[in-house]
Order: structure tokens, then sequence, then C-alpha cells
């Protein structure tokens, strides 16, 4: 008969006589302490004392196995212990749906949170004039609101805060046909003809009706419907620009204007809010309000493009508090909610820029005083190619670039 029966464990363990007849073998029940081995201590069965004899261990005991124990059912698998249990596919999509649904949330709270802010006033006009694309109207008033009497006296703008006048006026077509928008800058003493009012300066219609008015004084003059404002003062400009974290500004010379408060070196450099009002509100130029306007638009570029600019949108400790301060500091048409205000955002970001058609000699003295004339021929032509979403001519695009004082 072969000796099939482990003779030893171990190189010092003697050999013994192996034993023959039915108790060859122990016999134990599944499950029972001494299953998984044969030795004498704690945990073993009747069966592996006799077969360990005193002093020895004929099987030695081994530990536990980590992924299987015995049972009367059989074998069964252990669960996963600690961080094992989360990287259960289950587990992880369970994670990740509800980091989803917060972000849903917390997006829609804060949309809804901002929407609320918004100052919306009943401005539209009715018109049968068509148009392709979208018009928006764009005024700056001279509203103090939001500015302290430090700031104020700072800024040299006066402690009048009627808000009566817009020393900034500015339509934007966006095309229907995904061409570049066109921002154009209407000179506030422009000469046109004011509803019930006879000619006057153009921003004598904010002044007089307010910014119904002149959203009506605007479309008669340039025959395309206004279907959108969107108002700013001088305190909601600051507010803006602080709350964006300021605006890059590349100066090729000093700008200095006492008047205007406003002492900038030449370079580049980022305005605070305080800097970006003066700079905008400056006309000491040998053009004066025509090369203000430019200022205008490069500024209001600048804040959109910082504002839509993928570090902000992505960091919700600057989108937010920007949104939040853009929101609180301008005034729109009933019709506008916060998804157009985004539109026109991402629209202002890479517009063309120019201003409207003037006269050979732009500038005139007439009884309401010094004036701005348009070239009537060249400006109707402008404002009916934007009216069909045409391509202005390169003649009537004057772009915009920044300037020092004179």
């Amino acid at each position: 008969m072969s000796d099939d029966w482990p003779r030893g464990w171990y190189a010092d363990e003697p050999d013994q006589p192996r034993a023959v007849g039915p108790q060859a073998r122990p016999s134990f029940t599944p499950g029972s302490q001494g299953q998984r081995g044969y030795g004498a201590g704690p945990g073993a069965g009747p069966a592996d004392a006799d077969l360990a004899g005193p002093g020895r261990t004929a099987w030695p005991a081994q530990p536990p196995s980590r992924s299987w124990t015995g049972g009367p059912a059989g074998p069964v698998r252990l669960r996963p212990r600690g961080w094992r249990r989360w990287l259960r596919p289950r587990r992880i999509l369970a994670i990740l749906a509800g980091l989803v649904v917060l972000i849903v949330v917390a997006g829609v709270a804060t949309y809804f949170t901002v929407s609320s802010k918004l100052t919306k006033v009943n401005v539209l006009v009715p018109t049968s004039l068509t148009s392709a694309g979208t018009n928006w109207l764009i005024t700056g008033s001279d509203s103090r609101a939001g500015l302290t009497r430090q700031q104020e006296n700072t800024l040299a703008v006066g402690h009048d805060i009627s808000g009566s006048r817009s020393d900034t006026i500015m339509l934007l077509h966006v095309p229907a046909n995904g061409t570049r928008p066109t921002l154009v800058s209407l000179p506030r003493d422009s000469y046109v003809p004011i509803p019930g009012r006879g000619y006057n300066k153009l921003n004598a219609a904010y002044a007089d009706g307010g910014p119904k008015l002149l959203v009506q004084t605007v479309q008669n003059v340039t025959g395309l419907p206004i279907n959108h404002y969107m108002g700013i003062g001088f305190g909601g400009l600051v507010t803006v620009v602080n709350d964006v974290g300021g605006v890059q500004m590349c100066l090729k010379a000093p700008m200095k204007d006492p008047k205007a408060g406003l002492n900038l070196k030449a370079g580049c450099q980022v305005l605070n809010g305080d800097q970006a009002l003066g700079f905008v509100r400056t006309r000491a130029f040998a053009v004066g309000d025509l090369q203000r306007e430019q200022d205008q638009r490069i500024l209001i570029k600048g804040i959109l493009s910082k504002m839509t600019s993928a570090g902000t949108l992505a960091n919700p400790f600057a989108i937010i508090p920007a949104a939040n301060g853009a929101a609180s500091a301008i005034s729109v048409d009933q019709s506008t909610g916060l998804s157009s205000l985004v539109s026109v955002a991402f629209a202002l970001r890479d517009p063309v820029t120019t201003s409207v058609p003037l006269g050979p000699d732009p500038f005139a003295s007439t009884s309401v005083g010094s004036v701005v004339v348009w070239d009537k021929a060249a400006a109707r032509q402008f404002f009916g190619d934007l009216a069909h979403d045409q391509a202005l001519p390169k003649s009537l695009v004057t772009g915009s670039s920044v300037q020092g004082t004179a």
C-alpha cells in the first residue's frame, strides 16, 4: 500500500508511522471549528487531537481565508471592506448622480436669484418697423445711485442724483444669420427730430421723456425697431467693474482729466471701478465726444469679455458676484430676461464697432447749442444694411482705438 499521507511539514519534524484502517483519516462535520486544518489547539475538533498526539501537530493550522468562508450552504464570498466598497459601480454612479443634482439645483437657484435683481421698466414703443436680427438700445445715464459722497467727490461727478441725462447711447444689432454683431455709437449731441418736441440733441429725448421717449426717437431716426433696452448709471458701472475684478486696458499715452477724476499712466493696466468711470467720462480730446464714444465701446467690450471668459465662468467665486452685481446695476425692458442678457453679453465680446455716419462738417451751432450732424444719405444706407443683416461697407466702419488726453 502506498504511503500518500504527508509525513512531515517541517524539516525538523520526525517521521511517524502512518496509521492504517478506518481511523486513518479524521472525520469532521462541515462548518466545525477544526475543518480548515488538523491541529491540536484552540478550535480543533476531537479528531484533530487524536491525530496530533501529545506535543505535535500533524497538519499545521492555517490563517483563515480573506475571500471565502465555509458554512452549511457552502463557500460564501466575503464583502469588501473599507474603501473597496466605494469602488462599486453602483455606488460611484449614485455619487455622480448626487453631484449632478446638487449642481443643477445650485444653478437654478442662482439663476432665479440673479434674475430677481433685475430692474424692469416699461420703455419699449410699439412700431410697424421690421428688421432681421435683434436690436438693443444701450444707455449710460449720469445717475449717482450706488456712489458714496466720498466717491462723488473723488470722481468729480457732483451730487446731482436725478439721473436725467444720458451721456452714452449705443445701438447693438445682433444679426439672425450668425455673423458678427455691430455696436454703433449715437452721439448724445446728434441733431435729430424728437417726437412732439421738434429738433434737438438726442440726449434731450432722455432728459425730457426718459428712456421711453429715447427709444421712440431712435426708432424714428434709424428705421430700426428696438427689441430690447438696457441702461446703467455711474454707480452701476463702478459696481460691475469692481465685481468682475477690474478691466485691463492698454493705453498708448497717459490720460489725465481732473474734471473726470482721471489720472492714468501709459501702458497696460487693470482699471478699477473708479478709474473705469473716469475713463468713459473724459472729453479731454481734440474731438471731444467722438473719442469718448470709442472709449465707451472699448470699455464695454472689455467688461463683457472678462465676464464671459473661461476663467470667470468656471469660477463660481468670480461669476456669481459679477452676475449679481451686473443684475443689480442695470435696468432692462419688461420682456428682457436673464437668458437674453447672457446672449447679449456674448454678443458684446467681439462686435464690429463704429459710429453713425457723420457729415463732412459734423459740428454745427444751432439754437439748442453745438450739435453733431449726421450724413443723412450714408446713415440711411448704414441702417438699411443692418436691417437686412448685410455687411456694412468698410468706408462706414470707423472702429475703436484709445487715445491720450489732449
